[in-house]
C-alpha cells in the first residue's frame, strides 16, 4: 500500500485498471480522518487510508463490490461509527464512492498516413485511449490529444495484445496490413478488427485467412458507415470514427461487417489486389 492515492490514480488511468475513489465528505464528531482525506481502491490494491478499522474495510468492500458490478454512478453511504461498525470513535462519516473506469473505447489504430492522422484528431476528443503504432517514427506529429499515445514500433504486429476493444488497420503496407489481421483473429478477446481498402482487398484476405486457418467473418474490409462515400481522409475518418462509435466494444458480426461502404484502397477510387507491399 502506499498513499499516493493521486500517482496510483494517474497509473490506473493509463495503464486501463479501473477503480473507485472513496472521499471522505462529512466527518461529524469523533473520527479517524477528516473531510477530503480520500482512498483509492482497486480489485487487488489499496492506495491511501481513510483511518483504517471497521469503517476502512466496510468502504473496501463496498468499493470492490461496485467494481465487480461495473457500476458507473456515484454513490454516497452515510455511517454512525459506533452504533454500525463498533468503533470506539462514536461519530458520523459521510463517504463518496466515485467509480473510475477506463474507457469503453481502447482502440489500437495501425498507421500514421493521412487518414490515420485525420482519425487520431477525432478520437482525441472522444472518450477512449488510443494506442498509435507504425514503424516510421517520423509520421508522428510533434503533439498529441492527450488520450493518445504513439508508438514506433519496428515490427508492429508486435504491438498487438489483448485488452483492445477496437483495432483499426490503414498502413502503407498490405503485406504488413494482413500479417495484423492475422494477428489480431488470432487474439482471445476477439476485439473489432477494421482495415482501410476495397472489396477486393477483403476478397483476397479472407482466402488467405481461410487458407491459413482463420474465419475471415470478423473481419471489416473496407471500413466506415454506410451513406459517407467521401474519398478526403477527413471525410473517411469521420466515417470510421462513426462506425466504431456504432459498435459495441467487443466481437462484431457478420452483419455488422456488411455496414460499409467501397471507397477503394486507402481512400483512393480505384480498388487494388490487396497484396502488393
Amino acid at each position: 500500500m502506499t498513499a499516493d492515492w493521486i500517482t496510483a490514480l494517474s497509473d490506473c488511468q493509463r495503464d486501463g485498471r479501473p477503480s473507485v475513489l472513496v472521499t471522505v465528505t462529512e466527518a461529524l464528531g469523533s473520527t479517524p480522518r477528516a473531510a477530503g482525506t480520500k482512498m483509492l481502491v482497486t480489485a487487488d490494491a489499496l492506495y491511501g487510508t481513510i483511518g483504517g478499522g471497521a469503517l476502512e474495510f466496510t468502504s473496501i468492500e463496498t468499493a470492490r463490490a461496485l467494481l465487480d458490478s461495473d457500476v458507473v454512478e456515484l454513490r454516497t453511504q452515510s455511517y454512525a461509527l459506533g452504533p454500525a461498525l463498533g468503533q470506539c470513535c462514536g461519530g458520523r462519516v459521510t463517504l463518496l464512492f466515485e467509480p473510475i473506469l477506463p474507457p469503453r473505447l481502447r482502440i489500437a489504430l495501425f498507421g500514421a498516413g493521412h487518414v490515420a492522422k485525420a482519425l487520431v484528431a477525432i478520437l482525441g476528443t472522444l472518450p477512449a485511449r488510443v494506442t498509435w503504432i507504425d514503424n516510421r517514427p517520423d509520421l508522428f506529429p510533434d503533439t498529441l490529444p492527450a488520450n493518445v499515445t504513439a508508438r514506433a514500433v519496428v515490427e508492429p504486429e508486435t504491438a498487438l495484445t489483448p485488452g483492445h476493444s477496437h483495432i483499426l488497420i490503414m498502413t502503407h503496407d498490405h503485406a504488413l496490413d494482413y500479417r495484423l489481421v492475422k494477428s489480431a483473429l488470432s487474439l482471445p478477446d476477439q476485439p473489432f478488427v477494421g482495415v482501410i481498402g476495397s472489396d477486393t482487398k477483403r476478397a483476397r484476405f479472407a482466402s488467405r485467412l481461410r487458407a491459413d486457418g482463420l474465419d475471415p467473418a470478423r473481419l471489416t474490409c473496407p471500413i466506415g458507415v454506410a451513406g459517407l462515400t467521401g474519398k478526403h481522409p477527413g471525410e473517411i475518418a469521420v466515417a470510421v470514427a462513426a462506425q466504431v462509435l456504432s459498435l459495441p466494444a467487443g466481437p462484431i458480426g457478420v452483419t455488422q461487417a456488411e455496414n460499409v461502404v467501397d471507397r477503394g484502397c486507402m481512400g483512393c477510387a480505384a480498388p487494388c489486389d490487396g497484396l502488393s507491399s
